[in-house]
């Protein structure tokens, strides 16, 4: 099943006093390009977080976002510098001393000075943590998956269509050569006519003119070759996954035959057509850009 490189995932996990928030939404890439904003507390993870991403996706720029709170009421202690405190103290008294002033200090007084007591959050285990933030990562990624997966099959529908559409303006331009042949002898015995009245007509002369000019604007080859990366893209379309950059590929080689049948046109209803085949196959490009 093609995937889109289109999708958006989130899931909410709560395992005991910790809750999990994962948000991840993504758009066009040419390769996996992984954005994520989480709080510090969760930078540890950053490249577990990565990894467990490639099994989901391919391709695409990826933002993730990530929200952790902890419920406890245990998340901080105090810490209390005693040897601080003390050197404090001592140099209260020494100034105490030297300058003849009252020392006035309390515990509460003592207690504001810097760094003598202190919040501290309390260490987290780190196995615990992991094991929650990555069931809440795996539910976004499941859904970002299933999203990405229901956006391809809007794709692959589009692209068969437009497959079809192809295939019609192909068969008109394959009916429409021999006319364009025809024409032309019809035009130039019309021609030879005129100028040489009622002179003798060469039919092996005309009969060379006309071959000389259905060898120029012959298309077969092209016309086949297109037909093929068709089917080629068809099947391309039943693969699993990883299809985008080979599609685009045959997308390449498919405005390239075009071009060669625009190009050798002399008519303008196979020109009209070959127009139409290369806006149509412009058109199947620019879907194939959202597929992984």
């Amino acid at each position: 099943m093609i995937k889109s490189m289109t999708g958006f995932g989130r899931c909410e996990i709560q395992k005991g006093s910790r809750k999990f928030t994962v948000e991840l939404k993504s758009v066009n890439h040419r390769y996996l390009d992984v954005n994520i904003r989480m709080p510090k507390k969760l930078n540890f993870f950053e490249t577990a977080i990565r990894t467990l991403l490639k099994s989901y996706a391919n391709r695409g720029k990826v933002d993730i976002f990530i929200t952790y709170e902890d419920l406890s009421q245990s998340q901080v202690s105090v810490k209390y510098n005693a040897a601080l405190a003390a050197e404090y103290l001592k140099y209260l008294r020494q100034m105490e001393e030297e300058f003849g002033l009252e020392n006035d200090v309390r515990v509460s007084v003592l207690s504001r000075y810097p760094e003598v007591l202190t919040m501290e959050e309390q260490s987290e285990d780190e196995e615990e943590l992991w094991n929650g933030l990555k069931e809440a990562l795996e539910g976004a990624f499941g859904q970002f998956v299933e999203t990405r997966k229901a956006e391809g099959e809007n794709l692959k529908k589009d692209i068969l269509s437009k497959l079809n559409f192809l295939e019609r303006e192909i068969v008109f331009v394959e009916e429409r050569s021999p006319q364009i042949v025809a024409e032309y002898r019809t035009r130039l015995e019309e021609k030879m006519r005129e100028l040489l009245a009622d002179t003798q007509i060469e039919e092996s002369r005309i009969a060379s003119e006309v071959v000389l000019f259905a060898d120029k604007i012959c298309t077969d080859e092209e016309v086949v070759r297109l037909k093929s990366h068709i089917q080629h893209m068809r099947n391309t379309l039943e693969e699993k996954e990883g299809i985008g950059r080979k599609m685009d590929f045959i997308a390449q080689e498919m405005n390239r035959e075009a071009n060669t049948i625009l190009s050798k046109a002399n008519d303008l209803e196979v020109s009209n057509h070959a127009i139409t085949l290369k806006t149509e196959i412009e058109k199947i490009r620019e879907q194939i850009q959202n597929i992984e």
